[in-house]
This record gives C-alpha cells, sequence and structure tokens, in this order.
C-alpha cells in the first residue's frame, strides 16, 4: 500500500505514462499485423489525431477534477497529459505531411513538396486550423520546462491560457474534417464547453466575492492629526 505522498505520485505518474504510450504500442502493433484497415495511412492520422485531442481534453479537466475532488496531485499530472497531446499531435502532423502528401519522399525536389505543402494547409481550412492549433501547442510544449517557467515568473500562467484556443481549435479542425457523422466531434465539442464553462463561472464567482469583500470592507477613518510637533522636547 502506497503511504507517502512521494509514492503516489510515482505511481500516478507511471499509470499516467502508460496510459500515454499504449496508445503508440497499439498502433505500431497493428500496423505490423496489417490490421488498420484498407487505407492504414488515413487510420494513423485519425488516431493520432484523436489521441492529440483526448489528451489535451485530459489536461484541461485536471483543474475541475481537483476542485472537485480535493484530490490536488492531479494538478501535478496536467503538464504531462499536455506534453502527450503535443506529442501524438505531433505524429498526427508528421504523418500527414511525409506519408500523406509525401514530404521528403518520391522525385520531386524537396522545395516543390514544401510549396504543395503550404498550399495545402492554406487553402483547405480545417487543415489551417489544425496547423495553427499545432503551433499553439507547440509554444506550450516549449515554455513547460522548468528553466523557461522560472524565466518568464507571472507572464507564464497567462501565456499557458492559450491551452483554451488549443482546445477550441483542435474540436473545430475534427468537426470540419468529418464529413458526414458528426457525433464524436460534437462529444468533444460538449465536453470542452463544459470544461471551459466551469472556468467561467469560477472566475465570475471570485469576482463576485472581491467585489463583496470591497463593499462589506469598513472605511478607514481619517487619520488624527499628529501634535507630536508641538510638544517641547524632553
Amino acid at each position: 500500500m502506497l503511504r507517502s505522498p512521494r509514492s503516489r505520485r510515482r505511481a500516478l505518474r507511471i499509470a499516467v505514462l502508460a496510459i500515454g504510450a499504449a496508445p503508440i504500442v497499439g498502433l505500431i502493433a497493428r500496423y505490423a499485423d496489417d490490421d488498420l484497415g484498407a487505407n492504414p495511412i488515413e487510420a494513423l492520422t485519425h488516431e493520432t489525431g484523436a489521441w492529440a485531442l483526448r489528451f489535451l481534453m485530459a489536461s484541461l479537466a485536471t483543474t475541475p477534477l481537483r476542485r472537485l475532488s480535493g484530490w490536488r496531485m492531479l494538478s501535478l499530472e496536467r503538464r504531462t497529459l499536455g506534453l502527450l497531446a503535443f506529442f501524438y499531435a505531433s505524429l498526427h502532423l508528421s504523418i500527414y505531411a511525409v506519408l500523406d502528401q509525401g514530404l521528403g519522399t518520391g522525385g520531386v525536389g524537396l522545395e516543390a513538396q514544401w510549396q504543395y505543402l503550404q498550399e495545402d494547409i492554406l487553402e483547405r481550412p480545417y487543415i489551417t486550423i489544425g496547423f495553427a492549433t499545432f503551433l499553439l501547442l507547440l509554444t506550450l510544449a516549449a515554455t513547460s520546462t522548468r528553466g523557461v517557467t522560472r524565466r518568464l515568473g507571472r507572464r507564464w500562467k497567462p501565456l499557458h491560457r492559450i491551452v483554451y484556443l488549443a482546445g477550441i481549435g483542435a474540436v473545430v479542425h475534427f468537426l470540419w474534417l468529418v464529413k458526414a457523422d458528426t457525433r464524436e466531434p460534437l462529444v468533444y465539442a460538449v465536453l470542452l464547453a463544459l470544461l471551459l464553462g466551469i472556468r467561467v463561472m469560477w472566475a465570475l464567482q471570485a469576482r463576485q466575492k472581491r467585489r463583496t469583500q470591497q463593499s462589506t470592507r469598513p472605511a478607514q477613518p481619517p487619520a488624527e492629526p499628529s501634535t507630536k510637533a508641538g510638544l517641547p522636547r524632553r
């Protein structure tokens, strides 16, 4: 039985990393067994993107779950879950760019391949917003180390609020990608709305509490004039 907080934190970290590694291990095994269907590249692209979104939602859910359950240890894994989301988003983008679009392969020059990839990103809205979301996740991952956090100081927290934009961008990317059955992306949209809505509610409650405290705070009486200046020195 895990008694010390350090042991419980270690066990939780191992569990989160094991959960994070399971999807990629499963995809590799399915690819080796030729079990990804008629279009394995499409299956890999979809699965890695879906897991990036799931880990991003899990990262956003840690704060509400901590506040509702009182289990503070959950917040310690928010960064790990965010990095897992970035990892799978990087795989998602790499599979699209290399395996789907052929970047770095084939007989066409690399410059022409880059130009074609840029045109594809700019011309298809769901890819445009997906790439913009990846850039947001890249910014979050690059500024998540302890050294960068110390250097940014108070600016770190406002900067990392762009995770909310990343969540919105990821859901919109998925919703625009799906052409017929939108049930799955809509589930993520509802979940994201709940996660953001509860934060807005808490922010409004905190603001109202501050206003109430300011309005009920007793006024300070005016300072009495000092008479020490007129007293003779002893």
